[in-house]
């Protein structure tokens, strides 16, 4: 681009731009380690003290720039995926340390391993979790900014409490060990009404790259595209008629999108419910709207994207079934009852037949991280409850003390665990892990792996062969939220809109923070106070099977600096809201990027996946038990969801204590 439209965009405002080596080289490359860096011995006494965490003012979840899969995370598994680690790797330092248990991995279900170890254990248990990235939750990060003197949160991942099916005994009986009533908290502190009371809707931008023009279409029908939005804003949409009338497309596309969206057609008249989700299983929604509703070709571009917030691919490569459980057009004919088919996956069974109960705290499933740290080590996260966990203040030098019973180390990537003699017979496990330019030893009676499948060969390389083939197979679905800090939302009052869906631009969805207001957290209600903007997008390539397209996704995103992801964020609002006088280069405060090349646990795809017997899926073989040795995550349950998460960690500590 051109510098004069640079400066339009604002790229030369001085906010703060963490990125890599300014470029991508070095970020898809064999090592990924700086020149000459040689991994010593060092002092190991003094390892505690010089860790980054203990160093005053540290915070990592108001760092803005480039988070998520950060810059510092993700090097070394890459070297020791390559199998270049160990060229420059010295001996590791024995600290002498010594565990009941570690955990690699400080997400959700590494936390929850402990702490379900913990009450069956003893609170008394030597416990070490070590994470690589430099704050715990995992995918449930958290964005601080603080803008026009307040704080203002934002989820850098996992957005809420949420799932397809119920919350399992287990799962919902943590929640509430840690204070979380998710429908009191919905009904309590969740505001509904804000937006809808400035009349403020769903739309969506047409972009003139995909369909000839820019041009903000207000009032989608219905509850539009994004989730988020509640039901009662239905009451002030227009008809899909009116709607479509005033979007870029062509006569004959409109018709056809009215048809899809209001027709009520049985496209397979003689078949019962459980036929027609079986054929529906078979096909993807591209293909059902092509093939069966015979739709204008042309129709695609407006519903492409649909999918890809909730599986990471777009609807060539979904089952037409998920599609209707997700609840897209179509089947408002078919006479499709509730409830499961053959071949049909995991999430479309459990939104057919209702999901679980849901929450969104104001930095999404950061808090629950947070519930769990405080209760592993309560003097790091001061205060007692839910509410006011939101806006506590954790210190980061009190989780790896030498005199607490859980330590919790960050900025420490695991690069071996083997157990003590044969799996058969081992009593202790040993862990070595990279910090810095030190490499550490410490050993326990058990380990945890809580970390993504696909580095777990790579720690074990003595797991059998089809473990690891199994472990290698759940391909992890790649995406990236941007939380965006602007001077104020006058223009989205202006406009009308709440949340804007964009079929064919470069973020997928962008829309004004939901608001919730919990112990002291408030949001912000004026439109001309400041607030932060949530964009997604999810990285795919349309035409190939989806693991597929996930490792495309990947390579996307770990070549993709920060200047070009700021730089379509700009050019994007610009275009989407300068009609109600949103100026990039003024109104634009602060940016962080949440990239996440391994995101999504992968959901078995019918359209791709083969239909294997339950002993017999990836997912179960991958996360048998290894002598002292258990494997606890998402992964691990072939979904995507906090709540199969908790239930995996459950498991795993039941497996290494034998109940």
């Amino acid at each position: 681009m051109s510098d004069s439209h640079d400066r339009y965009l604002g790229m030369d405002r001085p906010i703060t731009r963490r990125d890599f080596m300014n470029g991508t080289a070095m970020v898809v490359g064999a090592a990924l380690l700086p020149p000459g860096h040689v991994f010593g011995a060092t002092n190991p006494s003094a390892t505690n003290q010089n860790e980054p965490q203990n160093q005053p003012g540290y915070d990592p979840a108001a760092k803005s720039g480039l988070r998520g899969s950060h810059p510092g995370s993700f090097e070394i598994a890459h070297s020791l995926r390559d199998g270049t680690f160990w060229e420059t790797a010295g001996k590791p330092v024995d600290t002498g340390q010594t565990y009941d248990l570690v955990i690699v991995g400080g997400g959700i279900s590494g936390l929850a391993a402990a702490f379900f170890f913990r009450e069956k254990a003893g609170k008394s248990a030597r416990i070490l979790i070590l994470e690589n990235h430099d704050d715990f939750g995992g995918h449930a990060k958290r964005n601080e900014f603080h803008l026009g003197g307040r704080l203002h949160l934002l989820n850098g991942g996992t957005f809420l409490i949420d799932s397809p099916t119920p919350y399992s005994p287990i799962a919902d009986g943590l929640l509430k060990k840690l204070g979380i009533d998710p429908p009191q908290f919905e009904a309590r502190f969740t505001d509904h009404k804000l937006y809808q009371s400035l009349s403020l809707r769903s739309a969506v931008f047409f972009d003139k790259e995909t369909f000839g023009e820019d041009r903000l279409v207000v009032g989608t029908p219905g509850r539009g595209w994004n989730d988020e939005v509640p039901e009662n804003q239905a009451a002030k949409t227009v008809p899909w008629t009116d709607f479509i009338a005033k979007t870029p497309l062509s006569k004959e596309v409109q018709r056809d999108i009215v048809r899809i969206q209001e027709a009520k057609v049985d496209y397979m008249p003689g078949l019962s419910s459980a036929e027609k989700k079986a054929r529906l299983s078979k096909m993807s929604y591209r293909d059902f709207l092509l093939n069966v509703m015979k739709a204008d070709q042309r129709v695609i571009p407006f519903y492409q994207r649909r999918t890809e917030g909730e599986w990471g691919v777009g609807i060539d490569a979904e089952p037409a079934l998920d599609c209707w459980a997700l609840g897209l057009p179509g089947f408002q004919g078919m006479g499709l009852e509730p409830g499961g088919a053959p071949h049909m996956s995991y999430s479309a069974a459990g939104y057919a037949n209702g999901g679980s109960y849901h929450f969104h705290f104001p930095d999404g499933n950061a808090s629950i991280a947070r519930l769990l740290v405080r209760a592993l080590v309560p003097d790091a996260v001061p205060g007692h409850t839910p509410e006011d966990v939101v806006t506590a203040q954790v210190d980061y030098g009190r989780l790896d003390r030498e005199d607490a019973p859980t330590r919790l180390r960050l900025n420490c990537t695991v690069v071996g665990a083997r157990n003590i003699g044969t799996p058969s017979a081992a009593k202790e496990v040993e862990i070595t892990y990279a910090s810095g330019k030190q490499l550490s030893r410490v050993r326990a009676k058990g380990c945890v792996l809580a970390c993504w499948n696909m580095m777990i060969p790579y720690l074990c390389p003595e797991l059998p062969e089809p473990q690891k083939e199994a472990l290698h197979y759940l391909v992890k679905v790649p995406l990236v939220y941007a939380s965006v800090g602007i001077r104020n939302w006058t223009p989205f009052q202006k406009l009308g809109v709440q949340n804007v869906s964009s079929p064919g631009s470069y973020w997928s969805d962008v829309g004004l923070n939901s608001p919730v207001n919990i112990g002291d957290y408030r949001s912000p209600t004026n439109p001309e106070e400041p607030i932060l903007l949530h964009l997604s997008r999810s990285p795919c390539q349309p035409g190939l099977p989806a693991r597929e397209q996930h490792k495309i996704g990947r390579y996307e995103l770990l070549t993709t600096t920060f200047e070009t992801f700021e730089r379509k964020i700009r050019d994007q609002l610009a275009r989407t809201l300068s009609p109600g006088g949103f100026d990039p280069a003024r109104d634009i405060e602060a940016i962080t990027v949440n990239r996440w090349p391994h995101g999504y646990g992968y959901e078995y795809n019918p359209l791709f996946d083969p239909d294997w017997p339950e002993d017999k899926r990836p997912n179960v073989i991958g996360r048998k038990r290894f002598g002292r040795i258990t494997i606890a995550n998402t992964d691990s349950a072939a979904t995507a969801y906090t709540d199969t998460a908790i239930d995996q960690a459950y498991r795993a500590v039941s497996e290494l204590l034998g109940s």
